[in-house]
């Protein structure tokens, strides 16, 4: 499919733009396999930002050397100084683009159009994937769920070609030798057992399922499979709540928090039976690697959005009075529709998910 007005072959210079960190980057994935199938001879530059937290790596280190993107100019969000402003417009006038895909999170119509403004300025003619009418919210599905950020992304750009979502080389990272390499070295320790990781950890309150709450259910985990190791992943600021995690597993353990780069991370989660988590960045790194996931999600997103792509998975999610409130801290309502997802709750859904998994294997190799 070729873009109206434009000749896919004869395009040398391409802008993405795509804000946010490990989450955000590993949804956009069927997008950019998209974007570098449309236009294989060009030079694709992605403009993202300067990670706003310490637990959030930059796009470039989630990309990395794949071939989707083959630079990057960020900038910082929100920013209003004209000085930086003038930079990132040099930048970008110097590249010469002569198409922007857009693949940025809704951020209401007068943002959206203020953008277009400046990258009309800076000499971009063709724009891909303005999230203007329907393409700026998540449709719903059906009674109880919306359309993930994926799939919405599919339809902004798809004047580009159509995505199969459930297409598992759409979600391929492109992961190297090399990083495949180092996860080997840093499970070596388990000695080729099957083992269970937990990514416990993330950077916003409302999300925290809690670390008595992770101890106990490890602690029950651990019971039920002898014969697992535990390898927990996350930021090196997970590490103490992931060490008290670990203390509670009866075998043997690796903590890699802060310990590898995110790429790495996920080529140890390739190897996974199943994967334990909060609505995180590994979570979706464990889902583009086929790996099912358990997560006690909370409920501050409508339910659907940001679910792990793929089978398999379990999602808890309660939707309780306030869901949807999009808050990064609940003090007031004490994160009710997380506490209410009991430790036996998780077992549960951890169990079916792993039997379900045995299943699909055996019938895969009858």
């Amino acid at each position: 499919m070729k873009p109206a007005g434009i000749d896919p072959s004869k395009v040398k210079r391409v802008l993405i733009y795509r804000l946010g960190s490990l989450g955000d980057t590993v949804v956009v994935l069927p997008a950019l396999h998209l974007v570098a199938r449309t236009f294989p001879n060009a030079r694709r530059l992605m403009l993202t930002n300067v990670p706003v937290h310490a637990k959030a790596p930059a796009a470039s280190a989630i990309i990395g050397e794949s071939g989707l993107v083959d630079g990057y100019l960020s900038y910082p969000v929100g920013t209003r100084s004209a000085k930086t402003l003038a930079r990132l417009w040099f930048q970008i006038r110097r590249f010469r683009p002569q198409v922007l895909v857009y693949l940025t999170k809704p951020r209401g119509e007068k943002a959206v159009l203020r953008d277009q403004r400046f990258f009309r300025a800076c000499g971009i003619s063709k724009i891909v994937g303005l999230p203007l009418g329907d393409r700026a919210i998540n449709l719903r599905v059906n009674e109880t769920l919306w359309e993930s950020e994926a799939a919405r992304l599919a339809r902004c750009v798809s004047e580009l070609g159509a995505i199969n979502l459930n297409d598992p080389a759409a979600w391929n990272l492109r992961l190297t030798a090399e990083e495949f390499g180092r996860a080997e070295a840093a499970l070596q320790s388990m000695g080729g057992q099957p083992f269970i990781a937990c990514g416990p950890g993330t950077k916003v309150q409302a999300k925290d399922w809690g670390p008595e709450n992770w101890c106990a259910l490890t602690s029950e985990l651990s019971r039920k499979f002898p014969g697992h190791s535990l390898v927990m992943v996350g930021a090196k600021e997970d590490r103490e709540v992931s060490d008290l995690l670990a203390a509670r597993w009866q075998g043997k353990t690796v903590n890699l928090c802060g310990e590898l780069a995110p790429r790495e991370t996920a080529a140890v989660l390739h190897k996974a039976e199943l994967f334990l988590g909060p609505d995180s960045g590994p979570m979706h790194f464990a889902a583009s690697a086929g790996v099912p996931c358990v997560i006690a999600f909370a409920a501050r997103t409508k339910p659907g959005i940001w679910f792990p792509h793929g089978t398999g998975h379990r999602i808890l999610y309660r939707n309780v009075d306030c869901a949807g409130c999009n808050l990064e801290t609940c003090i007031e309502q004490k994160k009710k529709c997380l506490t209410s997802i009991t430790v036996d709750d998780m077992l549960g859904a951890s169990l079916e998910a792993w039997s379900n998994r045995q299943r699909a294997s055996e019938s895969t190799f009858a």
